[in-house]
């Protein structure tokens, strides 16, 4: 969470190529939230975050901007769609059933932030169990000659074990059951703790043997997820889950134009979209909302929403929804040449994508420059001819284009192929050009 606005926006720009406004903007929210918390508690509980409003089409970088920060940021972070919540009365996930869901991930952080710190703990818990099935211990009579060569075999054993030596040896374990989490979101916290209760008691019913002959491979699996249930303590985990998740929990409502009430369309409109945006309003403003793992306060949650606002416009949203979020950031359409950017500027490209898949068959993929540059020009013109789709032209266009190549990758095996700009315009010229072809081809 330490990072400044500056290595924030860095880092996105590897993946994202322009959108400075909006890479500032989320930046910036990002470090405002580092800054609140090295507050006094006082003025902490004042300050609340701006939330962000993203304005653009479909495939200019609303998502993935949200991907990265997935990736980037060790905070509880969630990506939902608005258009899959329905209105309290109707089929279908309520609201805050997205607030639980920003729980559970916070949870998985704290675990797995706990097993790493008890990294050795664990690793010596699977190590003792597995040296024991395959070296089983002296009895206490034994002579102490024999202790000292048993030591030695006990030694050598656990190298073996950890170096992976004796991975395909079989043992039988007495496998302890896991206890199973509920993690249905969509239902009351009561409802699952009440089919948690009948999930003991069958399993206390079924007493059946547990013991199990397994690879040490597949046992090591096992014995770490035993290790990591006996020693976590799951009291403080929810207690600092819940804690991340009010104070530094960030919440991505893409799609938010979905439940939109625009007035072209008002007739055909489903009439929960607006009882949507009643019922997010409150999680927006600030609420209590009511988790199997305690209850929670969306006061400092981070909302950003993002919408293609093709058919309504941000006005359309209820007033006091638009309200809750106060900045506003428009994304730029794409150029040809941020399209020639995309394809050889960002990290792990489509063009580099391309290259290792085929690179399997013993195929060696080159592109020329002038052929990306034919490739972004043709994208473009698809978009400004058909429906614009920004960036997921690029996947339609190189598959035409790499169609018959990667068909018969297997009789270019060990030969090096290169994409020129003739082949780009043999392949996409006509489709492109015909208003027909080109919706239902690219």
């Amino acid at each position: 969470m330490n990072l400044t606005p500056k290595e924030i926006v860095s880092y996105l720009d590897k993946y994202v190529i322009g959108q400075n406004a909006a890479k500032k903007t989320i930046a910036l929210a990002l470090r405002t939230r580092y800054r609140r918390m090295q507050l006094d508690s006082t003025l902490q509980n004042e300050i609340m975050p701006k939330n962000i409003l993203m304005i653009g089409s479909t495939g200019v970088g609303k998502t993935e901007i949200s991907r990265r920060l997935a990736k980037m940021m060790k905070v509880p972070f969630i990506k939902v769609e608005a258009s899959k919540y329905t209105e309290v009365g109707f089929v279908g996930r309520d609201v805050e059933s997205m607030v639980r869901d920003l729980v559970v991930n916070a949870i998985s952080i704290v675990k797995a932030e706990f097993e790493e710190s008890n990294q050795e703990k664990i690793d010596n818990y699977v190590l003792n169990k597995i040296v024991e099935k395959l070296l089983p211990p002296l009895p206490d009579s034994a002579s102490e000659s024999k202790k000292d060569d048993y030591q030695r075999l006990l030694e050598a054993m656990e190298k073996r074990v950890e170096s992976g030596e004796m991975d395909d040896k079989t043992i039988e374990l007495e496998v302890d059951k896991i206890h199973v989490e509920f993690d249905d979101t969509n239902l009351p916290p009561e409802m699952i703790k009440v089919q948690e209760s009948f999930s003991k008691v069958f399993s206390q019913m079924n007493k059946e043997d547990n013991k199990k002959e397994l690879l040490v491979k597949d046992a090591k699996v096992l014995l770490r997820q035993e290790a990591a249930s006996k020693l976590i303590d799951n009291a403080s985990v929810n207690t600092e889950a819940l804690k991340r998740a009010e104070d530094g929990g960030i919440i991505f409502l893409d799609e938010i134009d979905k439940i939109a009430l625009s007035e072209k369309s008002q007739g055909r409109n489903d009439p929960s979209k607006e009882g949507v945006q009643r019922d997010l309003l409150p999680i927006v403003e600030g609420s209590s909302v009511s988790t199997k793992y305690g209850t929670i306060n969306t006061d400092h949650i981070l909302f950003i929403a993002a919408g293609a606002f093709h058919v309504s416009k941000p006005s359309d949203l209820i007033p006091e929804l638009q309200g809750r979020f106060p900045l506003r950031v428009e994304l730029e359409s794409l150029t040809e040449e941020t399209l020639y950017q995309i394809l050889t500027q960002t990290e792990n490209s489509l063009l580099k994508q391309y290259e290792a898949l085929l690179s399997v068959e013993g195929l060696t993929l080159k592109f020329e420059d002038e052929a990306i540059r034919s490739l972004a020009k043709l994208s473009h013109r698809a978009n400004e001819i058909t429906e614009d789709i920004g960036a997921r032209r690029l996947h339609t266009v190189l598959e035409k284009v790499l169609e018959e190549i990667s068909f018969n990758a297997d009789e270019y095996k060990d030969e090096e192929f290169i994409i020129t700009s003739k082949l780009v315009h043999e392949k996409l010229d006509e489709v492109v050009e015909d208003d027909d072809l080109s919706r239902y081809i690219l």
